[in-house]
């Protein structure tokens, strides 16, 4: 990649987008009203925009390794405030995907220094579901199953924030879990059942 050609791409962008709108970035820099916060991984082969087919201003970002919603991360929990509080997003969706690096390098029993504490993260949602888990002999299904279990736990997480949960019952924001399938493009809704999943646990998390 030529860090030059970058700079080229982006007046050919300008200008394919001026011809179609004269008025585009003048829109753009109005504000922005998106429906969904979009929480998914930083792998640079997912790009949130392109596989949802949407347009700038439609979708509010964030991405880390392996999707993650860690309660002592401020970096998510403020783009959690602030979509979910100050932009009203109505969705918010935590999006994995299959063969995910961040989730194979958690499965492995190796010291990858500073990026051991974030990885714990993962290690506890095998620890949660250990027993599903090491019932699937075939290395790859587990691998892909422990990535829609993170996927699980991690909108779990969304919905222990006081922010979600207000904006739950004011007004009815709901949570989604996906992942996307790399080797075919398809996105597939996980369909959790977070009424069954939240059932035994709100007694503790719940935030008035």
């Amino acid at each position: 990649m030529d860090i030059a050609k970058i700079f080229e791409n982006n007046q050919k962008w300008i200008v394919e987008k001026l011809k179609i709108d004269q008025n585009y970035f003048k829109n753009l820099s109005e504000g922005q009203k998106p429906q969904i916060l979009y929480i998914g991984c930083s792998d640079s082969r997912v790009s949130a925009e392109e596989l949802m087919g949407v347009k700038p201003g439609e979708v509010f970002v964030h991405r880390n390794i392996a999707n993650m919603v860690p309660n002592t991360d401020l970096n998510v929990m403020s783009v959690i405030n602030y979509a979910v509080s100050h932009l009203e997003v109505k969705h918010v969706v935590v999006c994995g995907h299959y063969y995910c690096g961040g989730v194979k390098s958690a499965m492995q029993s190796k010291d990858l220094g500073l990026l051991n504490p974030w990885l714990r993260n993962i290690r506890d949602v095998y620890r949660l579901h250990k027993e599903e888990l090491n019932l699937i002999t075939c290395e790859d299904e587990k691998y892909n199953r422990l990535v829609e279990l993170n996927v699980q736990e991690q909108c779990v997480n969304v919905l222990k924030t006081a922010d979600v949960q207000k904006a739950f019952r004011e007004r009815q924001i709901t949570v989604h879990g996906w992942v996307w399938d790399i080797h075919s493009g398809n996105l597939i809704d996980l369909k959790i059942d977070f009424d069954k999943i939240l059932k035994d646990i709100m007694e503790i998390y719940h935030l008035s």
